[in-house]
């Protein structure tokens, strides 16, 4: 199998759960995603199977959305509710007050990574060095917060927020240093994902659709073939001749302004990103099957 499966993950699984039940499935060790959620949270994972993983790079740099919940006046070592809580405050935060403070996030903002995640540093993970009771100095890290919109509360009356984020955008961190602002300390109380790029949870499927698509032996018709991540480039097709240098590796003559291109053999296979440069064509990442 090869091509794309959105993939609406249950809280409880990590990521890797979900890439392991894949393996399984699609009878391949090739999968991978463009991005991974932690277990608290739900919602759309791409994940791409077979020679699709090829693709994975192109899409770990696309803008992510969620639906978070926030509960206030509640801080944690792991900026979430599955933390050990370190600080309990009193909050009376009005609707107003959360919305004048959600104001200086939006844009380009410095954000300091949590300890628990899996950056490495000096060749250790951090929550390795965090469940040991430990923490190192991390250096701040420029991330894009593109939408931060005030939902509403939940009955349990947690903060709901839509956030509209550039890569590495930590969400758990976002509600902590959110909560700091208001002087009252928070922590991330759910999370969920809806969107990757252009792909979207509403037509993400379910690990348990997904088992009994594989029994009825039909899970290879959920796959979206590689080539939609590149839907906003130009196609064009080549003839066989130009085809048999492609899958060569090779490059060759193409009357095309310079930029990027899908690229389709006469039968309709997509063969590869390719990129136009002063009237020729070359390969930056080949999907056809060898």
């Amino acid at each position: 199998m090869n091509g794309i499966l959105l993939v609406d993950k249950p809280q409880g699984w990590t990521s890797f759960d979900v890439a392991a039940k894949l393996k399984g499935l699609c009878h391949t060790r090739r999968v991978g995603h463009s991005g991974t959620l932690d277990p608290l949270a739900t919602g759309l994972l791409v994940m791409f199977i077979g020679r699709a993983t090829r693709a994975v790079s192109f899409a770990e740099g696309q803008n992510k959305r969620y639906i978070a919940s926030m509960r206030l006046g509640l801080v944690t070592d792991t900026q979430d509710i599955t933390g050990n809580v370190t600080g309990e405050h009193e909050q009376h935060v009005t609707n107003g007050e959360i919305e004048s403070v959600l104001g200086s996030f939006h844009g380009e903002i410095m954000q300091i990574p949590p300890m628990y995640s899996a950056i490495k540093q000096n060749g250790r993970r951090l929550y390795d060095i965090a469940r040991r009771g430990g923490e190192v100095e991390r250096a701040p890290r420029p991330v894009t917060i593109k939408t931060l919109d005030l939902l509403g509360r939940d009955d349990r009356g947690d903060i709901i927020l839509d956030v509209e984020c550039s890569k590495g955008t930590y969400v758990r961190t976002l509600c902590d240093d959110i909560g700091r602002a208001l002087g009252c300390g928070a922590c991330m109380s759910a999370l969920r994902r809806t969107r990757v790029g252009a792909f979207r949870v509403e037509d993400a499927h379910t690990v348990d659709e997904l088992i009994a698509r594989a029994d009825e032996g039909t899970l290879e018709e959920l796959l979206l073939g590689v080539d939609v991540l590149f839907e906003e480039l130009e196609r064009i097709s080549v003839s066989q001749e130009q085809e048999k240098i492609v899958r060569c590796g090779g490059s060759f003559r193409l009357d095309r302004p310079n930029g990027r291109y899908r690229v389709y053999s006469a039968d309709g296979t997509f063969l590869m990103l390719g990129e136009a440069a002063d009237g020729t064509l070359r390969t930056i990442k080949s999907f056809f099957e060898v």
